[in-house]
């Protein structure tokens, strides 16, 4: 399971340091990628949690699926890391997200999102205590 939220500098290169934690979740090879859920980060997976994705994108009618994969499978990128940890993430996929010099890592149980940091700020402003709790009583745990 991944979780933990880091911050990390984005080098010149494009190149950003991962967890010694998520790296060992994610194995030698993983994709990353736009996110799917309507926020301008960027979603890395694991192999097997893509092959996951894909199959149940496959499950959609088909004038659906097609554009879902056409979004998606357009800016994923298969990575691996360097020998210091870090990978790089292709310029297309840096100016989708808006990198700056600094982005947030959140593990987000299946996968990570990588944000730019400053908009990760105003994304986690909304995620007050009272909405969160709100969401959370919806379980009834």
């Amino acid at each position: 399971m991944l979780f933990g939220g880091f911050d990390h500098k984005i080098d010149k290169k494009g190149r950003v340091f991962i967890p010694s934690a998520f790296r060992e979740e994610l194995g030698e090879s993983f994709i990353i990628c736009r996110g799917i859920y309507g926020k301008r980060c960027l979603t890395v997976y694991s192999k097997e949690q893509w092959d996951m994705l894909v199959e149940k994108i496959g499950t959609l009618p088909n004038a659906k699926s097609s554009d879902v994969k056409r979004f998606l499978y357009d800016g994923a990128f298969n990575v691996e890391f360097d020998s210091q940890g870090r990978i790089l993430v292709p310029p297309t996929l840096r100016e989708y997200a808006q990198f700056d010099t600094e982005v947030h890592i959140i593990g987000m149980d299946t996968n990570l999102e990588i944000w730019d940091n400053a908009l990760w700020q105003t994304e986690n402003e909304s995620n007050t205590l009272e909405n969160i709790s709100a969401i959370m009583d919806e379980l009834n745990f």
